[in-house]
C-alpha cells in the first residue's frame, strides 16, 4: 500500500534522539529551547512556544487571545476538528465561513460579507482561525485588513504549512496573524513524532503561552503575588495544562528542521509532476492563491463527477483496492454530529459540502518515487476513464 503520507527519518534523526537519551534531560531540558529558537529564526518570528501537539497549541493560543464563554470563534468547515474544537474548549461559540471554490481555503470575500452582517447583529467573532489548507495560506492580507477593521484576533492554523511562504515571507512570521500554529505529526512536513508550536511576535502572548502549557506556573518574580521564598519557589497564577513537549521530541524536530528545504522542494516537485500527469483527466486540480507558495502537505484533486461513470466512493475504494492509500481531507466540520447538535445542518456551507463530495487526497511525501507516483496516476486514470 502506498500511503497518502509518511515520515522521512534518517540516521541523523535517530542519533539526535539517542544523544538526548544519553543526556541528563529527557523531558524539560535545553533541547526544547533550541528547537524553539531555531523555528523562530527560520520563520522570522520573535517567539516560539513548543507544546505536545498542534491541538494543544490551538487551545492555548485561543486562551492567550482571551477567548472565553460568551465569545465567538470562526473558522473554515474544511479542516480537521481541532481548528473548531479549540474554541469549544474555551467555552466559546463556534461558527464557520465557507470555502473559496478555487483554493478550498476559507473564502475572504465570504468572510467580509459575514462580518458585515455580524456587525449589524452584534455577533462579531473574537478569534478567527485561518487554516492554511494543504500547505497554502489563505488570503491573509485581506484577512489581516478585516481583523483590523472588525477588531478580532487572527490565529493562522498552519499545521500543514511548515516551510510555506506568503507575500514573500515565511509562514509564521506574524505579519498578518497574531499567532501561528504548526504541527509536527508524522504525516506533516517535518515531525517530532507528536508535537506542535505557537509562534508570535508579542512578548505578552509568548509569556502567557509558556505559562498555559505548564499548569499556569511561573518562576518569574515579576509575575508572582509575593516575594519569592527561595530558589525552589514557583507560583500557579492561572489555570494551565500539562501541554509540554519533551526533549526527545524536540531533538527529532530540530534534526528534521535541518532538512525542511529538501522536504519541501521534493513535495513541490511531486506536486508539479502530478499537475502535468493529471492534466488531461476529468479531475479538478488544486489552484494557487496569488501571494502564497504552498508547502504541499496534501495533494487533493476533485472528481468531475458529471464526466465520470463511477461514484466518488467507487473511485476511492478502487484506488484503495489497487494499493493506493488515498484519504479524504476533510469531512466538513459542521456535518459532525457534535456540531449538528449545536444547530448546524447540511446546506449551511454548500461550497465545503460540494468539495467533500468530490475530493480525494493522493499520496504525497518526500520518499514517494516517480515510479510510485506514475502507478497512482495510472490507477486513477483507469478508474475515472472507465466506460
Amino acid at each position: 500500500m502506498i500511503p497518502y503520507g509518511r515520515q522521512n527519518l534518517d540516521q541523523a534523526d535517530i542519533e539526535a534522539v539517542v544523544d538526548v537519551l544519553k543526556s541528563d534531560w529527557l523531558t524539560q531540558g535545553p533541547t526544547i529551547e533550541r528547537f524553539e529558537r531555531a523555528m523562530a529564526e527560520r520563520c522570522q518570528a520573535d517567539y516560539a512556544v513548543a507544546v505536545c501537539n498542534a491541538t494543544a497549541a490551538l487551545h492555548i493560543a485561543c486562551l492567550a487571545a482571551g477567548l472565553g464563554v460568551g465569545d465567538r470563534l470562526w473558522t473554515t468547515p474544511n479542516t480537521f476538528l481541532a481548528s473548531a474544537n479549540c474554541g469549544r474548549y474555551c467555552g466559546a461559540e463556534v461558527d464557520f465561513v465557507d470555502i473559496d471554490p478555487l483554493t478550498w481555503n476559507l473564502d475572504a470575500f465570504a468572510l467580509a460579507a459575514k462580518l458585515e452582517r455580524a456587525e449589524r447583529d452584534g455577533t462579531l467573532p473574537k478569534v478567527l482561525v485561518a487554516v492554511a489548507f494543504s500547505g497554502q495560506s489563505c488570503d491573509m492580507r485581506r484577512i489581516g485588513e478585516l481583523a483590523e477593521r472588525y477588531d478580532f484576533t487572527v490565529i493562522e492554523d498552519a499545521s500543514h504549512a511548515v516551510g510555506a511562504s506568503y507575500a514573500g515571507r515565511p509562514v509564521g512570521c506574524g505579519e498578518f496573524a497574531a499567532m501561528t500554529v504548526f504541527s509536527f505529526h508524522p504525516v506533516k512536513i517535518i515531525t517530532s513524532a507528536e508535537g506542535g508550536m505557537v509562534l508570535t511576535n508579542r512578548a505578552e502572548l509568548a509569556e502567557r503561552l509558556q505559562r498555559l502549557r505548564s499548569h499556569g506556573m511561573t518562576r518569574d518574580p515579576q509575575q508572582m503575588s509575593e516575594p519569592s521564598h527561595g530558589p525552589w519557589y514557583y507560583q500557579q497564577v492561572e489555570l494551565g495544562f500539562n501541554y509540554r513537549i519533551t526533549d526527545l521530541q524536540a531533538a527529532l524536530g530540530l534534526s528534521q528542521l535541518g532538512k525542511l528545504d529538501e522536504f519541501v522542494a521534493r513535495r513541490r516537485e511531486l506536486a508539479a509532476r502530478y499537475a502535468r500527469l493529471l492534466a488531461c483527466l476529468p479531475v479538478t486540480l488544486p489552484s494557487a492563491q496569488s501571494e502564497a507558495e504552498s508547502a504541499w502537505h496534501l495533494y487533493v484533486v476533485r472528481l468531475q463527477s458529471e464526466r465520470i461513470n463511477l461514484s466518488h466512493r467507487q473511485v476511492f475504494e478502487g484506488l484503495r483496492a489497487a494499493g493506493v492509500g488515498v484519504n479524504l481531507h476533510y469531512i466538513p466540520v459542521h456535518l459532525q454530529p457534535y456540531y449538528q447538535d449545536l444547530g448546524f445542518a447540511e446546506g449551511d456551507f454548500p461550497e465545503a459540502e460540494r468539495y467533500y463530495a468530490e475530493a480525494i487526497s493522493l499520496p504525497l511525501f518526500p520518499l514517494l518515487t516517480d515510479e510510485q507516483q506514475d502507478y497512482v496516476v495510472e490507477q486513477l486514470r483507469r478508474l475515472v476513464l472507465e466506460e
